[in-house]
């Protein structure tokens, strides 16, 4: 059962319209929503390996949790093979990653995240070739109170664009010394549509370039975080501030390693960053790097106007 602070509620994210579309990734809430449906009503579409399979409105849904029964790196390169089989003649927009324990040491010694991130990039090498660089969507990996890993995926038909920020070199290019692979996702996605587009954000935080900037500061990492996401944004095509003011409807988790910083930087956040109609859940997790303290991603539907 979920390791979950025994006061707080567990995020569930929603795919489908009854109980076998709800899924608890092992993160408490500390503030804000408990239910996470970002996209409407969707219809259960059978399974395809591991995986639970749903159709909303112009997007293929997916997840599935797995017991780590044969190793975190094992576990996630199997789950990815799957996931690659369901949504073949699609294109992958967006990937969240619910890792147990990510900055734990596994039994080979490796770290869990990096465990992860080689099972992963393994699994899209084999798939897609030697440029499978390309295609990756954005996404995130953050550290769950559970002992099972939980990935949810949303695939288009529509050919989407990913975007790198300038200020950061592509995570799928940062040198050896974090890891055997490198992790396996771009900074966001934009997928077009006609009634706007959706724009993707990954998880974002205090690194410039790849290193970690203000290393166990937080007030200091969300001031980075922040200009990290108005220059993603920027690179989007939806100007710096996230589309606020457009017609987009915004929704945000924020996750923090520690529950205490959560009022402080609720703070800091509705004041540059939240409008009064965001949809926002702050989050208790674990982040890729033990040196860091809070991330922020953002999921945006309806986007009027794209440059």
């Amino acid at each position: 059962m979920p390791i979950v602070t025994a006061e707080l509620l567990p995020l569930k994210v929603v795919l489908g319209a009854d109980d076998s579309g709800e899924f608890e990734v092992g993160l408490p809430v500390l503030a804000g929503e408990v239910i996470e449906n970002l996209f409407g009503d969707a219809r259960a579409a059978g399974r395809a390996g591991v995986l639970k399979m749903f159709h909303a409105e112009g997007w293929l849904l997916g997840a599935a949790t797995v017991p780590l029964t044969h190793g975190l790196e094992e576990v996630s390169r199997r789950l990815y093979e799957d996931l690659f089989q369901a949504t073949r003649g699609q294109h992958l927009a967006r990937i969240w990653n619910y890792v147990p324990a990510i900055n734990e040491l596994g039994a080979d010694g490796l770290e869990h995240y990096r465990a992860f991130c080689r099972g992963r990039s393994l699994a899209f090498e084999q798939n897609f070739g030697s440029e499978y660089l390309a295609g990756l969507p954005s996404a995130s990996a953050v550290g769950s109170k559970t002992a099972a890993l939980t990935v949810i995926f949303a695939a288009c038909a529509t050919l989407p664009r990913h975007v790198e920020n300038p200020w950061q070199v592509p995570a799928y290019h940062y040198p050896g010394e974090y890891g055997p692979r490198a992790p396996s996702f771009a900074r966001a996605t934009v997928v077009p549509g006609l009634a706007g587009a959706t724009v993707f954000i990954s998880g974002t935080a205090a690194i410039r370039g790849h290193a970690t900037v203000a290393p166990d500061r937080t007030a200091e990492q969300l001031e980075c975080a922040l200009e990290n996401l108005r220059g993603i944004s920027a690179a989007c095509g939806i100007g710096p501030e996230l589309d606020a003011g457009g017609t987009s409807a915004r929704h945000f988790k924020v996750y923090l390693r520690h529950a205490s910083d959560q009022a402080a930087i609720a703070a800091v956040l509705e004041r540059e960053l939240f409008t009064g109609a965001d949809r926002v859940s702050y989050l208790q997790a674990d982040i890729c790097r033990a040196a860091l303290f809070v991330e922020i991603e953002a999921s945006l539907f309806g986007v009027g106007r794209v440059f």
